[in-house]
Parts: C-alpha cells; structure tokens; sequence
C-alpha cells in the first residue's frame, strides 16, 4: 500500500536554489569564517525577496528533496556498515540544533527530526511536513540548518568538504540529461 507520504508523489522543488544556500553556509564555514560574510548574506537576502509565495514553496521543497537525498545516501553508508541512520544521525542533530538557540528555537527541533526520520524511512520530507499544515516563519532557518546540517555530517564522513554539494550536482546533472 503506498503512503500519501511516497516520495514520488512529492514535487522535487527548486533543489538548485536549496542547495545554492546550503553550499553557501558550507563554504563560509569551512573557510574559517565565524561570522557571515554581508555581502554573501545580502546577495542571498536579495535572491529570497525576489521570490513569489509560489517560488518560496518551490525552495522549501527543494530544501526537503535535499534533506531526503542526503538521508538517502546516509542510509546507505550507515547500512553498508550494519548501522542505522536514524539512530547515527538523530541524535548529533539534535544536540547540535540545542547548541543553536538563536538559529533554531527549541519547538522547532522536533518538526525537523521529523523531517529527517521521515526522510530516513523513505518517505517525503515534505509530504510529511504539509499534513500538519503550512510552514511557519519561524521554520524556516531551522529547515536551512537541517539540511546544512546533514550535509556537513556527510562531508565530515566522506572527508571531503564539496562532497554532499557534488552529490546533489551530479544527481541534478543526471536528471537534466535524461530529460
């Protein structure tokens, strides 16, 4: 029986632009940069006010095809060594968004591990977030570091700080030249 929450129901959003933000935070961070750089931020702030209700949703759906590629490829790696995602990645995410008062509140963490067990049981970030209603301002940054989150934790794995931004790229690649 297919759940209304099956990933191929779920639209795949402007996944281009979700992971434009996300390489972003990426990049600043692993360039040693404690703070954010204006200028980057303004650019950002500038792309984001530029868009519609219509293209918001595209880039929050973009945001939860991230979250469930990442915790696709991280089932995978966790499997091939007989462990479980949830239990591998739940926890440090959790503790992790604890750490981050100003950027995630407290009543949004549980929504966001829900996203990421969602996705770690195959089922659509999404989908599963639209049943309990339309995202809050307050979700947000926390959907931004959920998926900066997940990605760090794959490039930290891997060893290689472009990883989870090369993985999406290719599977973008892969899909463009299909159609």
């Amino acid at each position: 029986m297919s759940s209304p929450c099956d990933p191929a129901h779920a639209p795949a959003g402007n996944v281009g632009a979700a992971l434009m933000m996300i390489d972003s935070r990426l990049s600043a961070i692993y360039d040693g940069k404690t703070e954010t750089d204006p200028e980057q931020e303004a650019l950002i702030e500038q792309f984001t006010d530029s868009l519609g209700p219509e293209e918001v949703d595209e880039v929050l759906d973009g945001a939860c095809t991230l979250i469930y590629m990442f915790m696709r490829w991280l089932r995978m790696a966790y499997e091939d060594h007989d462990k479980d995602v949830i239990e591998c990645v739940v926890p440090n995410l959790v503790a992790t968004m604890r750490m981050m008062p100003r950027s995630v509140r407290p009543e949004a963490i549980p929504t966001m591990v829900g996203l990421v067990i969602a996705a770690g049981t195959d089922l659509s970030p999404s989908l599963w977030r639209k049943q309990y209603g339309y995202w809050t301002e307050h979700e947000m940054t926390p959907l931004e570091a959920t998926a900066f989150l997940l990605a760090d934790h794959i490039n930290r794995l891997t060893e290689d700080n472009n990883y989870a931004t090369r993985l999406i790229s290719q599977a973008l690649s892969r899909r463009d030249e299909e159609d």
